[in-house]
C-alpha cells in the first residue's frame, strides 16, 4: 500500500483499497480479506477444510451460526466454480448480494430473474467468471445447465438440506432428484448444510443426498442468547402487545397459523398503533413483495404472518418472535424463533399455546389429501412433541437441546433464560395436581364427552350460561368445583392433560370436542401420574431477563457509543437505499457496535474490527470513518459515499 492511496476525511484518516483481484488465498487469509474476521467459528473451519480436500460433509449449524461461510470461502480459495442448491429466490437473492458485497463473484438463475439478466449470468458462467452460482433444485434438475458446469465445478452445496429428508419439517420432493444428477459429477464434493436436523434427519440426508463416508460437523443447537417463554393462551392481541411493547422500536415476526388469524392480529396491532403488516400466501405477490422489503429494510417494524414468511429472511436484528400458535414441530419452532437474535445481541421467543393449535394442524394436514400413512405418524409425533415443549415444567433450552440428540448442561438454578427457570412458572406439588386433574377429567366424564374445552372450564367456573343451563350442567357435582382457580389456569390445566395424553380433543366434525382416554379414566382410579404448571404470579408481566453470564451481549456498553451506533445506523440505511440492498448486507448491527466501541480513525485500524473486510472499506470506509469523526451522516454520505 502506497501513500498515495491516503487521504484525510475531517480528522480521520482513509485508505483506498483497490479492487480484489480474485487471487487464490488461504482459508484464513480469505476470511479476514473478504469478511473481517481472523478466526472461524465452530466448525466453519473444518467445513472448508473438507471442502477443498475433496471430502463430502454434513453441516449442521443453528441459525446464525454462519453456514454460507463454509461454501463461499472455498469459492474464494478453490480454483473452479461453488454451486449452491436453495430453495427460495429471497435467500438466494440476497445470498448473492450478501457474497458481492463481500467480493465475490456471485450470481443466481430462477424465473425471477430478468432474461437479460439470465443470459449474461449465463455468459458469466461459460467464461468461468463466476465463483458462486445460486439455483432452485427445479432449475437444476431441468437439465440444461449441467453442460456449462461439467468442466468448472468443484463443489456442491445443497443448503436448508433437511428439506430432501421425510422425517424433515419441510420436505420437498424435488430434493429426491439430486443425487443421480450429482452422481454425473463423481469427483465434486458435495455439502449438505441445515440448521435444523435430529441423528434421524442427519442420516436421511446423507443417504437421500449420496454424500459419501461424510464428515459430520454438528455445532451445538443451544442458542445462548435467546429468551425463550411458553403462555397458556388467554387474550392473545393483548399477550402480543406485551411482546411488542417491551421492544419498542425493534424488528420483530408474529406468526399466526391461519390466513384469517393473520388478518385479525394484524389489523389488532395496527390498531393498537404498533408498525405492522400481514403477510400470507394469499395476499397479492406484490403486497406480499413490498412487505417482505419493507421489513428487511427495516421500514417495517412487525410483520404478522404465516409460516410462509422468514425462510429467506437474512435479517440479522429481529429482537423477538412471536408463535400466536403452536408451531408444527419444534424443528419448525427451533427455525422460526431462530429468525431472531441473529446478530448474537439478546431477543425474546414467546410461544403462545392452546392444545386446539394442535387439533387444528392436524384437520388441516388431513383436509389436504394428501397425508400418507407415514407421513400421519411423524405428524402426530411432531406434534406431540410440540406439545410437551409448551407446557412441561422442564427448562427451555435443555428441551429443544435433547430434542436434537445433544446433551445440555445448565448452570445451577437452570439456564437464567427461559419462563421455567426464571421462576416465570412453577410446578404444583404432585398431589395437588392429581386432584385438579381428577376434578377436571370427572368433568369432561360427566358432561358426556361432547363439549369443547370452553364449556368444560365454564362448568368448573360455576358459570350458568345458556348452554349449561340448557344442558342442565349447573346441577352436576362438578359445577363450580374448579372456581377459586380462574379461567387462564384451567385452559391451561386442560392443555397440560391432553398433551399428556389424559384427554384427547377430536378432530373431526365442525367443532373440537374434548374427550376422555383409557389414561385419564386410570388417572381418576389412582393409576399413572400427572404433572401441572402455572404462572408463579397472576397477570405477571415477563421482563427482558437473559442468561446469567453467559449471553454475548454486543449492546453499547454506554450512552455515547449507543449514540454513535444509531448515528452509524443512519449511515448504513442511506447506503443500503443508494445500492438498493438490506441494511445488514451493508453491515450487521454486530458489527456496528464494534465499530462504535474501537471507533477507528483510519481504515487500517476499520480492518482490525470484526466483521470488517477489505471490500467494505474500499466501499464504504470513507464515510463511516467520517461519521467516527463526528460528521453528520448525510454529509459523509455525500461526501464519502460510493465506491472508493
Amino acid at each position: 500500500m502506497h501513500a498515495d492511496d491516503i487521504e484525510t476525511v475531517g480528522d480521520a484518516t482513509v485508505v483506498d483499497v483497490p479492487t480484489l483481484m480474485f487471487s487464490r488465498l488461504n482459508p484464513l487469509e480469505a476470511l479476514r480479506k473478504h469478511w473481517g474476521f481472523s478466526a472461524f467459528r465452530a466448525h466453519q473451519g473444518e467445513a472448508v477444510e473438507a471442502a477443498l480436500s475433496a471430502q463430502d460433509c454434513l453441516v449442521v449449524l443453528p441459525t446464525g451460526g454462519g453456514k454460507s461461510v463454509c461454501y463461499q470461502v472455498p469459492a474464494v480459495c478453490g480454483n473452479g466454480l461453488v454451486l449452491v442448491v436453495s430453495p427460495l429466490i429471497a435467500l438466494m437473492d440476497d445470498q448473492v448480494a450478501s457474497a458481492t458485497e463481500a467480493g465475490l463473484r456471485a450470481a443466481a438463475l430462477h424465473n425471477n430473474i430478468p432474461e437479460d439478466e439470465r443470459r449474461l449470468t449465463r455468459s458469466r458462467l461459460l467464461r468461468r467468471e463466476l465463483q458462486l452460482l445460486y439455483v432452485s433444485p427445479e432449475r437444476l434438475v431441468a437439465g440444461d445447465l449441467l453442460g456449462m458446469l461439467r468442466e468448472q465445478l468443484r463443489l456442491v452445496a445443497v443448503d436448508e438440506a433437511h428439506c430432501v429428508s421425510h422425517w424433515g419439517h419441510d420436505f420437498r420432493p424435488e430434493y429426491r432428484q439430486l443425487a443421480p444428477i450429482f452422481d454425473q459429477f463423481a469427483n465434486v464434493p458435495r455439502m449438505g448444510l441445515t440448521a435444523t436436523a435430529t441423528p434421524q434427519v442427519q442420516d436421511d440426508i446423507c443417504a437421500q443426498l449420496g454424500l459419501r463416508r461424510p464428515l459430520r460437523l454438528v455445532g451445538h443447537i443451544d442458542r445462548a442468547n435467546l429468551v425463550y417463554r411458553c403462555w397458556p393462551r388467554q387474550n392473545l392481541t393483548s399477550q402480543v402487545l406485551d411482546v411488542v411493547n417491551r421492544h419498542p422500536r425493534d424488528g420483530g415476526i408474529v406468526y399466526a397459523q391461519t390466513r384469517s388469524q393473520v388478518e385479525r392480529l394484524a389489523a389488532s396491532l395496527v390498531a393498537a398503533g404498533v408498525h405492522a403488516a400481514a403477510y400470507h400466501a394469499g395476499l397479492d405477490a406484490s403486497v406480499r413483495q413490498k412487505v417482505q422489503r419493507d421489513f428487511v429494510n427495516e421500514r417495517l417494524a412487525v410483520v404478522v404472518a404465516t409460516i410462509a414468511f422468514g425462510m429467506g429472511i437474512d435479517r440479522s436484528n429481529v429482537r423477538y418472535v412471536v408463535h400466536a400458535n403452536a408451531p408444527k414441530s419444534i424443528e419448525h419452532y427451533q427455525q422460526e424463533s431462530g429468525r431472531a437474535g441473529r446478530d448474537g445481541d439478546p431477543a425474546e421467543c414467546v410461544l403462545i399455546f392452546s392444545g386446539a393449535d394442535l387439533s387444528t394442524h392436524r384437520a388441516l394436514a388431513h383436509k389436504d389429501g394428501a397425508l400418507t400413512p407415514e407421513r400421519a405418524r411423524v405428524l402426530d409425533r411432531h406434534l406431540r412433541d410440540v406439545g410437551r415443549f409448551a407446557v412441561a415444567p422442564v427448562c427451555r433450552h435443555r428441551l429443544l437441546t435433547e430434542h436434537f440428540g445433544q446433551a445440555y448442561a445448565a448452570e445451577r438454578g437452570g439456564c437464567g433464560a427461559c419462563d421455567v427457570c426464571l421462576g416465570e412458572t412453577k410446578e404444583l406439588p404432585s398431589e395437588e395436581a392429581l386432584v385438579i386433574a381428577q376434578k377436571i377429567i370427572s368433568a369432561v366424564w360427566r358432561t358426556g364427552s361432547r363439549y369443547g374445552a370452553g364449556h368444560v372450564v365454564d362448568v368448573l367456573m360455576g358459570r350458568a350460561t345458556e348452554k349449561i343451563v340448557r344442558a342442565g350442567h349447573a346441577s352436576l357435582s362438578v359445577h363450580g368445583l374448579l372456581k377459586d382457580a380462574g379461567e387462564a389456569a384451567l385452559r391451561s390445566w386442560t392443555d397440560q392433560l391432553v398433551v399428556q395424553g389424559l384427554l384427547h380433543i377430536t378432530d373431526e366434525g365442525e367443532y373440537p370436542l374434548l374427550m376422555l382416554t383409557d389414561a385419564g379414566r386410570a388417572l381418576c382410579k389412582g393409576v399413572g401420574h400427572v404433572r401441572l404448571v402455572q404462572a408463579a404470579s397472576a397477570g405477571a408481566k415477563a421482563g427482558r431477563s437473559t442468561r446469567k453470564g453467559g449471553v454475548p451481549a454486543i449492546a453499547a456498553a454506554d450512552d455515547a457509543d449507543n449514540d454513535l451506533f444509531q448515528r452509524l445506523r443512519a449511515l448504513r440505511k442511506l447506503f443500503a437505499e443508494k445500492h438498493h440492498v438490506p441494511p445488514y448486507i451493508v453491515f450487521h448491527d454486530a458489527a456496528l457496535h464494534a465499530l462504535a466501541a474501537a471507533k477507528p480513525a483510519s481504515a487500517a485500524a476499520m480492518l482490525e474490527v470484526a466483521g470488517v473486510g477489505e471490500r467494505k472499506v474500499a466501499r464504504y470506509g470513507r464515510a463511516f470513518l467520517a461519521v467516527i469523526a463526528g460528521v453528520d451522516p448525510e454529509a459523509a454520505l455525500a461526501a464519502g459515499g460510493g465506491e472508493a
